[in-house]
């Protein structure tokens, strides 16, 4: 049962995975009827929430796009910054969505910058440090245990990332209504972009949660 809870998540995460490759595959082939880039659409929305302290750069990783609330960027994939498609419209509003949250002191998006240095820190060693335990369990049991209160605290950490991650995609997707930059058919595609988007951060967190309940388990049967 254990063992079978992590492999059905893995399932699932590669079906979403799928589902959201296919999905932006083909928005970004339809063109936005604003004409802008995802340039111009980050750079107009910052500013109509009033936001001028914020620099809208681009960046070489494909799917790289982030808005970074310590120097005050949203980082954008090159096919997102020049792009004028759905898909660049929707990506650009959700990133941007999140510097509204920073400027406006979401609290969801404070405690999960709060923990970040700590994730950033902890995450390469996690996966030794349970190895380490669960091979050395009959004499330093507690290593284990160590391992995994580190794992649950990068588990609570995708659960907190996933209101950050749908909020923002609330707020971007509220002002392109509202700025009429897009309506009808083309705003339920960038519903349907993002929702996908959003989706990849649920499997995520709940295979990490099942990973957890595996390490727990692991623990008190051997210990």
């Amino acid at each position: 049962m254990y063992l079978l809870l992590p492999l059905l998540v893995m399932l699932a995460s590669w079906a979403v995975s799928s589902r959201f490759k296919s999905k932006f595959k083909l928005y970004t082939e339809t063109l936005s009827a604003s004409g802008l880039s995802g340039k111009e659409i980050a750079e107009k929305m910052l500013h109509d929430h009033g936001i001028f302290d914020v620099n809208v750069v681009t960046v070489d990783t494909m799917l790289g796009d982030h808005y970074n609330p310590v120097n005050k960027t949203v980082n954008l994939s090159s096919e997102v910054y020049y792009g004028r498609t759905v898909a660049a419209c929707a990506v650009a509003a959700h990133e941007c969505g999140h510097a509204v949250q920073h400027a406006r002191a979401y609290a969801w998006l404070n405690i999960r910058s709060s923990l970040v240095p700590f994730v950033s820190l902890t995450g390469n060693y996690i996966s030794w440090i349970i190895l380490a335990g669960i091979l050395t369990i009959g004499i330093f049991p507690y290593l284990l245990l160590f391992g995994i209160l580190l794992f649950a605290l990068t588990t609570l950490f995708s659960f907190i990332t996933l209101p950050v991650e749908m909020d923002a995609s609330r707020r971007g997707l509220a002002w392109l209504e509202s700025s009429r930059l897009s309506s009808g058919n083309e705003l339920n595609m960038a519903k349907d972009a993002l929702y996908w988007a959003g989706m990849t951060y649920v499997v995520a967190a709940l295979g990490s949660l099942a990973t957890l309940i595996y390490y727990i388990n692991t623990f008190l049967r051997r210990s």
